[in-house]
């Protein structure tokens, strides 16, 4: 995989488009002030780099989804679209097969960080949804916190044949990080499961932000000793990132952060493990 400004093998593997008027991306069209700075549009041309990426649904709609594939369909540099459907309902599998000879869509993902009931992955998708994501040979991206570290965990015993990929490095918290060392170091010894490298910064807490380097190299070592370059990615969060930090700085602190890995452990991390995963061409 070539990126646009000819380097090889970078992808970014998490990142947003969106557009206000669709009206269904409820977290962001709230009046919490915190999020105002990027409440506002943003499409392929806003993208602040020219390198290939993974759009992710940003909505928990079929629409958006939809919207998402027709981008990446007139986008190249969009290799390959993370979906959403809902597991719940019978009628996504009909959802599915209809966007099964697109093959940008690599990936469905609840917004499991939204929903309540911390069990619910186990007890509320449907059998048959789940047979139909696994005989289509889609992926599925974890976003989650701490709490769903043990049900994820159960939901990929109970699913061997759906690859799965946590989100943001399920999201560790500023302070006491014993839970989320536990649980995702347990997930680790699953070997079908992969990590992003994504989403820290937002969740750091204004003290952090000041030196954030500290707290990455921290979470980082931890990543890095459980699951290995092969099952670690790379991604921005952009725009989410922008909360917190630039496009520019992100990507120059993971180049810190890699620093000391080899080559071929760096270019994995930076679009290989992504590329592999979500079976980019």
């Amino acid at each position: 995989m070539e990126n646009r400004d000819g380097s090889s093998q970078i992808l970014d593997s998490h990142c947003h488009f969106w557009q206000l008027s669709r009206s269904d991306y409820g977290w962001l069209q709230t009046g919490d002030e915190t999020l105002a700075s990027i409440r506002m549009d943003f499409g392929p041309f806003d993208y602040p780099a020219k390198r290939n990426v993974i759009a992710v649904q940003a909505a928990p709609t079929v629409a958006e989804t939809d919207y998402l594939l027709a981008l990446a369909t007139e986008h190249t540099f969009i290799s390959g679209v993370v979906g959403w459907i809902d597991l719940t309902s019978s009628g996504s599998i009909a959802t599915l097969k209809r966007w099964s000879p697109n093959p940008k869509l690599k990936s469905v993902r609840p917004m499991l960080q939204d929903i309540e009931d911390t069990e619910w992955l186990l007890t509320a998708p449907r059998s048959d949804v789940l047979g139909a994501i696994k005989q289509l040979g889609l992926r599925f991206d974890a976003l989650i916190t701490e709490r769903h570290l043990p049900v994820l965990a159960k939901f990929a015993a109970d699913n061997p044949e759906i690859p799965i990929v946590v989100d943001h490095g399920a999201k560790p918290q500023p302070g006491d990080k014993s839970a989320w060392e536990q649980g995702m170091r347990a997930l680790s010894r699953d070997g079908r499961i992969h990590c992003k490298l994504s989403g820290l910064l937002t969740e750091f807490s204004r003290q952090e932000l000041r030196n954030p380097k500290p707290s990455l190299d921290a979470i980082f070592g931890r990543l890095l000793d459980w699951f290995g370059p092969n099952r670690l990615m790379w991604g921005s969060d952009w725009p989410v990132l922008t909360l917190s930090a630039g496009y520019e700085d992100w990507f120059g602190y993971v180049g810190e952060l890699l620093d000391e890995l080899s080559p071929t452990e760096r270019a994995a991390i930076m679009g290989g493990t992504a590329i592999r995963f979500y079976g980019i061409a």
